[in-house]
């Protein structure tokens, strides 16, 4: 497991950073192991040791831990709801803060809560199928982006979030 392997999991209304999970689930996985109760159970006592996990905790993280291994293999994943995740795409220009100000009023304006996240990093653009910022992407789909969205546009993307 390389240190520098930390996955980014949602461990309820949160996300959380988990050190080692890539090379924990590829160690589980070559143990053959069949059921869902004994993956989760290696995987939390591979974990444990290199993440803090409160005793109260430890069944939600091996719920996820078990969530996350079952991605990795492509399985059918039942995610819970949770907040909506807004990601700001843009290098921190003039016009990219103003667009992350306006998707904090809207949401408030709306009374919706959601994980709204900036990302600054122009290489990590591509990932997300982005050429041009600012940009935005609401729950994994590209709404706009080389240009600021009309409040009107924004406010009508969120609000299809609440139904």
């Amino acid at each position: 497991m390389s240190e520098e392997d930390v996955t980014q999991i949602r461990l309820g209304a949160f996300k959380v950073g988990v050190t080692g999970l890539k090379g924990a689930i590829a160690e589980v996985q070559a143990l053959g192991l069949r059921t869902d109760a004994e993956i989760g159970q290696a995987l939390l006592e591979r974990l444990t040791s290199r993440n803090y996990i409160p005793a109260s905790a430890r069944a939600e993280h091996q719920a996820a831990f078990l969530r996350e291994y079952q991605k990795t293999l492509g399985l059918p994943v039942e995610e819970g709801r949770h907040a909506p995740e807004i990601k700001i795409l843009g290098p921190g220009c003039p016009s990219c803060q103003s667009l992350g100000q306006m998707v904090m009023e809207v949401l408030t304006e709306l009374d919706l809560p959601a994980d709204v996240e900036f990302i600054k990093d122009i290489n990590a653009f591509a990932a997300y199928g982005v050429y041009l910022a600012p940009a935005v992407i609401i729950n994994d789909q590209v709404k706009i982006m080389g240009r600021v969205p009309t409040r009107e546009a924004l406010r009508q993307w969120l609000a299809e979030l609440k139904s």
